[in-house]
This record gives C-alpha cells, structure tokens and sequence, in this order.
C-alpha cells in the first residue's frame, strides 16, 4: 500500500528522505498530479518508468524551484528568456540544449542532449523543489498512456503499491498538463499545447522583441521517438473508445458535454455548462476519470470550440481518441 499523507512540514521531510533514498513520491502541481524522483539518479529515474510501464525512449520533464536552476541545467536562449520572465513559475515546459556540466541523468532525457524543464507554481511543490535543490524528474502520475490524474485518489487508483508516498493537496487548480515549447532553435517551436497559449506566448516574444513566430509540430506516430512528453498520437487514453464531436448519444454511450451540449447518460455529466474553456479544461480529466469508474462501454464529447485553451483540450481529447 502508497501512503497518502496532507501535505505538512512533516510530510514534506517524509518525500524528502523518500527522494534521497532514490524512491518515488507523487505530488500535486497546478497542472496534474507529478510522479516524482531524483532527475540525476538513473536507478531512481528507472523506477518512474517501471512504476507507469512507459516506454524508454519518452522522455521525462524535470522540475526545478527558478528559472536560475532551470538555466544552469539547460542553455538559456533568448526565445527561452522571453518566455521563463513572462510564464515562469507556472504550465509551460521548455525544451533546452543541456548544459555541458547538466547532472540530469540520460534516462531522464531518454538518452537526448535536449531536456525539458520546468518551473511549477504550486506551493507544495515549491516548498518540495526548494527543500530538495535537485530536479525532480516528473511524468504525470498515472499507467502510461492512461488519464492524467488531477487529484491523490486518481494517483491512488492507477498506481497505488508502486511508489512510497503520494503528498495531498488536494484537486490540481488547471488539470491540463504544462505546454511545452522547444526553445533550442531560432524560431520556438509548439510540441504540446496546454495551459498557456499560444497567443499568449507571441505576445511574450513580441514583447521581449523576439521572433514571435511559434511552429506547430505534428503528433508523432507511437513508434517514434519523441523529443517531449504527450507527443506519441495515441495518449491520455481512458479504457473505454472515445467519439469526439458529438450532439447525440447512442443508447451505449455516455455524453461528455459542453455548453448547450448537455451529458447523457449514467453520470451525464458537462465539461461547463457555460461554455468556459478554462473550466473545462479543469474538469476535462477528472470526468474521464470517473466515466471509467462506472465502467462505461463507449463515451462521446461534445464539441469543442478550438481557440484559446481549445487548443489544448482538444489535443487531449484528439490523443484520447486515437486507435490504440
């Protein structure tokens, strides 16, 4: 059994012994839920990916307290500058050259000389980076493939016995994971929308004077190799086929809505009734979660509109849907 405690002074020197040790810990972001080990111990990176059962060649984010730490383990570029000052503590995962002296283990990069850092807002993991001043290497805390969890009762459910403690704190405020941008290159590059948008990051670089030009990179085929997390076409996957852009249900379906698009169905359940995307984005993996709870055949998801974070729950939900 994982232990679950609250997160406290005392649970928090509890994960750091555990970290230390080279074991796993889970714990909340303003994103999703983090499965968490020391980034430069490769036995203990090792661990994440026997805990999830995630390929090798996916590489992982590493999670640092300041854009200073994050800067001395990956090569500061202007694009990576313009957009830290502007997002950073917060969702947005850069994509960096390491360091020629970066002690983030090869397994945690999957063996490339690029690494994804990021710098969360959340206060306990805050207060957990800054008490363990190392990365922590972090994939979503869930089997591989499966739904991001947004609280420690999904964390629970997925994983429970394969790691020592999961701090929490409760429901994850966004519940989209971070975007995340490669910054390595003279025009920046969009690997995975998420919670800041891409709007919002070209205003940043006009802002800084930069190129404000963002590429959009296309999902990978799941015998690729990604350079970044959530990149593989088939993802974020719950157990039941996923049906997108639906009105109507069939009579073995459940109706995931959104807007004027009421549920249907056992849980009948809507991502907002009023249309707000960042409330949908905050539920979009907690009522999967419990779709697959109650054993449901098929699901269908209302439209989405695919602006703002649109963008990213859509990209979720396309992933989702995928054949497996």
């Amino acid at each position: 059994m994982t232990a679950c405690l609250a997160i406290s002074n005392q649970s928090i020197a509890k994960a750091l012994t555990i970290l230390a040790a080279g074991q796993l810990v889970a714990f909340p972001t303003e994103t999703v839920y983090g499965l968490g080990a020391d980034a430069t111990n490769a036995a203990a990176v090792a661990r994440i990916f026997a805990a999830k059962q995630r390929p090798a060649f996916n590489p992982l984010i590493s999670h640092v307290a300041s854009a200073d730490a994050a800067f001395a383990l990956g090569q500061k570029t202007r694009i990576a500058a313009a957009l830290a000052a502007a997002f950073w503590p917060g969702p947005l995962t850069l994509i960096l050259q390491r360091t020629d002296d970066c002690p983030v283990a090869m397994l945690t990069t999957a063996g490339l000389d690029k690494l994804g850092i990021r710098v969360p807002a959340h206060r306990g993991a805050q207060t957990l980076l800054q008490a363990f001043s190392k990365p922590i290497a972090a994939p979503s805390a869930n089997p591989s493939g499966r739904i991001s969890p947004s609280t420690a009762k999904h964390v629970l459910n997925g994983l429970d016995g394969r790691l020592d403690l999961v701090l929490d704190g409760g429901s994850c405020e966004s519940g989209l994971e971070s975007t995340i941008i490669d910054c390595t290159g003279e025009v920046a590059r969009l690997l995975r929308p998420g919670g800041i948008t891409r709007d919002a990051m070209a205003a940043a670089l006009a802002a800084a004077n930069c190129n404000p030009q963002i590429d959009i990179a296309e999902p990978l085929a799941d015998r690729e190799n990604p350079v970044a997390p959530g990149q593989l076409a088939s993802h974020y996957a719950p157990k039941a086929p996923v049906r997108l852009m639906a009105k109507t249900s069939s009579a073995d379906e459940e109706l995931i809505g959104f807007g004027t698009v009421s549920g249907a169905g056992k849980l009948a359940l809507n991502l907002s009734p009023s249309a707000d995307l960042v409330e949908a984005a905050a539920n979009l993996f907690s009522m999967l979660h419990a779709v697959d709870a109650a054993d449901i055949a098929k699901i269908a998801i209302a439209p989405i509109p695919h602006t703002g974070l649109g963008e990213a729950i859509n990209d979720r939900l396309r992933r989702a849907a995928a054949p497996r």
